[in-house]
């Protein structure tokens, strides 16, 4: 039997810091955050170490020469393990995406769970390969929506799945290097991410006041929202903070484009991804939870250097 370490080595455990920031968001953009968007940002986990487990079960012969101290080619988890535990962790993410937000959830949990096999097992090493990441991540946005307005999440999900395409056209270069003008490519698209990001949001005219039961699983403004001056500064700091972390990692791998400074670039994209998340759910309003997205940045670069993200 593999060690827990192991397995927690296998689906990438701590990369998993910048799942939840995806549902977050794509539900403060739809207005539909409450007590089902935990259960839905759990499900996204779920299927995130699926696709982790199944990109090593599908990459073991390749990693047996590029990555001999990966779990699998190392002898540490053995193929089929890794592949029942992919397997099972997709069925779980799907049926609790769909316990949490009924056919709308499943409606899109199945597509994602397709995509992210799509990619292990068929697109990862094609031209393809950055445009279906880049989907995963953007129906893993939508999946917070599904309770609400879908299409009012949709230019959040179009921003973080820009940014996967960035770091996924970036991975594909981390063991064999890149030239300069991949990382200089890709940092160009992190400045036009950030900038969508970071644009305040538009003012809300005022509605006269209904006196209505709030439902439960409403979340209070007060939990979300900080006060205006804030709000509107909020997106741009954050969005901020995000481009200045990956994007000085970027300009190293420009400047020396060996594997190393391209891996730590790839690491610098996952880790820093909650800055943009939190980014986009204050942008929508949700100032504080933005925040509190925004704070698995830190904690994901410290944890990266035990476990890597890549």
């Amino acid at each position: 039997m593999p060690r827990l370490a192991d397995l927690a080595e296998l689906v990438r455990a701590p990369a998993a810091l910048s799942v939840p920031g995806d549902v977050v968001a794509g539900a403060a953009a739809a207005g539909t955050l409450g007590r089902r968007t935990p259960a839905l940002a759990a499900a996204s986990v779920l299927l995130y170490w699926a696709g982790m487990a199944a990109n090593d079960w599908a990459d073991r012969r390749l990693d047996a020469v590029e990555r001999p101290e990966r779990p699998i080619p190392s002898g540490r988890v053995a193929p089929g393990v890794a592949l029942g535990l992919a397997a099972g962790l997709t069925a779980a993410g799907v049926a609790l995406a769909t316990a949490a937000g009924g056919r709308r959830a499943a409606a899109v949990a199945v597509p994602l769970a397709a995509a992210v096999w799509g990619y292990d097992l068929a697109a990862k090493s094609t031209p393809a390969g950055p445009a279906v990441m880049a989907a995963c991540r953007g129906l893993d946005v939508l999946l917070g929506a599904t309770g609400g307005r879908v299409r009012t999440a949709v230019p959040a999900a179009a921003t973080v799945a820009a940014h996967t395409w960035t770091v996924t056209a970036l991975s594909r270069r981390e063991v064999t290097g890149a030239d300069a003008a991949l990382p200089l490519r890709t940092l160009a698209g992190t400045a036009l991410v950030a900038a969508s990001a970071g644009v305040p949001p538009r003012p809300v005219r005022a509605r006269p006041r209904v006196v209505a039961r709030a439902r439960p699983t409403d979340v209070p403004d007060r939990v979300l929202r900080p006060g205006p001056g804030v709000a509107v500064a909020l997106p741009a700091l954050l969005a901020g903070w995000y481009a200045a972390r990956y994007g000085a990692a970027q300009a190293r791998a420009a400047a020396d484009p060996r594997p190393g400074p391209v891996r730590a670039a790839v690491g610098a994209g996952i880790t820093g991804l909650p800055a943009l998340q939190g980014a986009l759910a204050a942008r929508a309003g949700a100032g504080l939870l933005g925040l509190a997205v925004a704070a698995a940045a830190p904690l994901g670069g410290h944890l990266a250097r035990k476990i890597s993200p890549t």
